[in-house]
C-alpha cells in the first residue's frame, strides 16, 4: 500500500540527518537499483548499519562515513550468501548476454526487466551493439526522469532490442513473437530458472551482491554481529571469523509490550485464513511469465550456460508452473527475492524504515526507535503487515494528541 505523504521526509543521500535530539541517520548508496539506499543509524543503542538491498563494491569502503566506523549491529542483504553458487560480477554478466546476441544474428531480442531494475545492462547493449533500446512509453518517461543515456525509443522497429516486462518471457509470448520474427529473449536474473522456451536464455547478472562480495564487506566492515535480511536465509557462521571482538554498545533486546499483545492475539487465531493471504493468492492467479525453481529440486551440480554456471538459490522462490498451456500458480512463504519490481523487499524494508516517521520528532528516539527499530526482525514479523501497520499509526496518533 501506498505510504501517507505525511509520514515521509525527504533526506539527502551522504548526509547525515538528525531525528529529535538522540538519533541520527545518514543515507548510502547501495549499489542496486536506481534511489536505493544504505541506512546508518546512529544514537544512544549505538550504531546499525541496514544495507536493504545492495551490491557491493570496493568504493564503498571510501565512504568517510564508514572507513574507521564501528558497527554494533549490520542488517544484511544475504540473498547470494551461498559459498557453493557463485555469481559472477555484473560486467561479465552483460559480457556474457552480449555474446548470447552475438551468436543469434538474425534474432530480434527481448529483454525481460522489472519495474526498476537492469537499466544499465540495456545502455551497455545499445552502445555495445549500435541500437535502440525499444520500451513502452511510461518506462522511457522513466528513463529521461533517471536521467540515462538517449538510447531509448518507444518507436517500434526503431531498434532490433527490447525490453519488455519479466511477466511476458514465457512460453507463449515467445511462440508468438518467433511467428512474427525470429526472436529471442534474454532473462538477467540470479535466481535459479527453469526455461520453457528453447530461446530463452537466463543471464546471472543481479544487483545483489554475490557471496565472496559479502565476505569482503564484512570483512572490511566487521561489525559485532551479522543478522541476514531474508527471510529464512541464516549466514551468520560464514562470518563468525571477520566480525569485531568489540562488546555491542546494544542493550538487551526487549519485546514492546503491544508486539507482545499482538503476537497472543495472533496465535488465538491460528487455523483462520488472512484476509492478505487470499489477495495474494488471487493476484497469483494469473500467468507470471517466467518459471522461478524450487531450491528443494535444485543439487549442487549447477546449470550450464555459456561456459558459465548459472548461480542456484538457498531459499525458497515462488514456482509457477507455466507448461505448455497450462497457467496454474503456486507460491512458496518466503522473501521473495529480487521481487518482481527490482528485486528489492530488503530496500522496501528499509524504506520503511524511514518514511514511517511521526509526525513530531521528539517522540521519535525515545520510543518508536527503541521499541521497534531495535526489535528483532523475527519478532516483528510474528504479526502481520497490516497489524503492524495499525500499532504504528496508533502510536504516531496518540504522540499527536500528547
Amino acid at each position: 500500500p501506498q505510504v501517507p505523504t505525511r509520514w515521509i521526509r525527504p533526506l539527502e543521500v551522504g548526509q547525515s540527518h538528525v531525528l529529535g535530539e538522540e538519533v541520527t541517520v545518514t543515507l548510502l548508496d547501495s549499489n542496486h537499483c536506481p534511489g536505493s539506499v544504505m541506512f546508518l543509524f546512529e544514537g544512544a543503542f549505538g550504531t546499525i548499519l541496514y544495507t536493504g538491498d545492495f551490491r557491493y563494491t570496493s568504493a564503498m569502503q571510501g565512504e568517510p562515513v564508514l572507513r574507521g566506523r564501528h558497527i554494533d549491529r549490520l542488517y544484511l542483504d544475504n540473498t547470494h550468501c551461498h559459498p557453493h553458487r557463485p555469481l559472477p560480477s555484473r560486467q561479465h554478466a552483460t559480457r556474457q548476454a552480449a555474446h548470447v546476441i552475438r551468436t543469434h544474428p538474425q534474432h530480434q531480442v527481448v529483454i525481460g526487466v522489472y519495474s526498476l531494475g537492469k537499466e544499465t545492462l540495456l545502455v551497455d547493449l545499445a552502445v555495445e551493439f549500435s541500437t535502440w533500446v525499444v520500451v513502452s512509453p511510461w518506462r522511457l518517461e522513466q528513463m529521461r526522469l533517471l536521467e540515462l543515456p538517449d538510447v531509448f525509443t518507444t518507436e517500434e522497429g526503431a531498434g532490433w532490442i527490447r525490453a519488455v516486462d519479466v511477466t511476458e518471457i514465457r512460453w507463449d509470448t515467445l511462440v508468438s513473437w518467433n511467428m512474427l520474427h525470429p526472436t529471442i529473449a534474454i532473462l538477467p536474473t540470479g535466481r535459479p530458472v527453469k526455461v520453457t522456451h528453447p530461446n530463452i536464455h537466463p543471464i546471472p547478472y543481479s544487483d545483489h551482491s554475490s557471496f565472496s562480495e559479502l565476505c569482503e564487506f564484512v570483512k572490511w566492515l566487521r561489525p559485532c554481529s551479522v543478522i541476514p535480511i531474508v527471510k529464512g536465509g541464516m549466514c551468520q557462521a560464514y562470518f563468525q571469523k571477520y566480525l569485531s571482538s568489540v562488546p555491542q554498545a546494544l542493550p538487551d533486546l526487549q519485546i514492546p509490550k503491544p508486539v507482545q499483545e499482538s503476537a497472543k492475539q495472533q496465535s488465538n487465531r491460528k487455523g483462520q485464513e488472512p484476509m492478505c493471504l487470499l489477495k495474494r493468492a488471487a493476484r497469483y492467479s494469473v500467468p507470471r511469465g517466467v518459471v522461478y525453481e524450487s531450491p528443494e529440486k535444485h543439487t549442487e551440480k549447477s546449470e550450464e550456460f555459456t561456459g558459465v554456471q548459472v548461480p542456484q538459490q538457498n531459499y525458497c522462490e515462488p514456482v509457477f508452473c507455466s507448461k505448455e498451456g497450462c497457467t496454474c500458480s503456486h507460491t512458496c512463504e518466503q522473501k521473495g527475492k529480487e521481487e518482481l519490481s527490482g528485486e528489492q523487499p530488503g530496500l522496501a524494508s528499509a524504506a520503511g524504515t524511514v518514511s514511517q516517521a511521526p509526525i513530531s520528532d521528539k517522540h521519535f528516539p525515545a520510543a518508536f526507535a527503541e521499541q521497534y527499530l531495535l526489535t528483532p526482525l523475527n519478532v516483528l514479523k510474528q504479526n502481520s503487515s497490516q497489524k503492524f501497520d495499525k500499532l504504528v499509526e496508533d502510536f504516531f496518533r496518540r504522540g499527536e494528541e500528547s
